[in-house]
């Protein structure tokens, strides 16, 4: 007789077939488990960055949502139409579910200098003051921004060369 408790106390044949149901119940609670990839669940996110309520175009940027607890997820801004598609872990995947701040980076550059297109206060998600709802099986999101955008300056002549050097 084996040592197990359960064993003691039922005939050999019920306890056996006890531990067998017992073993396979848990490698079924294992694999269950390691079937899956640990990751939030994820919902298809897109949407539209509108500056003044007209989409944001002719600038390529960037969207960043930052859930609390999970990998960012963040989207190329498309200078065509102001449309961004999010990606947390694959191309296009989405991003966690739940109400999370959000950041609009639209900036370039001119020689060495850092120019911001879309006003700077929207390029952190802490001082953006945007917040994004994703829920359900897709979210389609509007991103309003105000204020003006900032003209981009022609490179001065140094910057120009140093351009060209390199």
């Amino acid at each position: 007789m084996s040592g197990c408790m359960v064993g003691s106390f039922l005939p050999e044949s019920v306890a056996a077939r006890l531990r067998r149901r017992t073993c396979v119940a848990v490698a079924f609670g294992i694999l269950a488990v390691g079937c899956g990839d640990g990751r939030p669940r994820i919902v298809p996110t897109s949407g539209v960055v509108l500056m003044n309520g007209k989409p944001l175009t002719g600038h390529v940027g960037f969207v960043r949502v930052v859930p609390a607890d999970a990998r960012p997820a963040t989207g190329r801004i498309d200078p065509a139409d102001g449309r961004f598609t999010l990606t947390t872990y694959e191309n296009g995947d989405g991003c966690v579910e739940g109400t999370h701040p959000a950041a609009v980076i639209v900036n370039t550059t001119v020689g060495n200098r850092l120019i911001w297109i879309a006003p700077e206060r929207y390029g952190n998600e802490a001082t953006s003051g945007l917040t994004v709802e994703i829920k359900g099986a897709k979210a389609d999101l509007e991103l309003r921004l105000g204020g003006g955008l900032a003209p981009v300056p022609a490179a001065s002549e140094s910057e120009r060369r140093m351009q060209e050097a390199g």
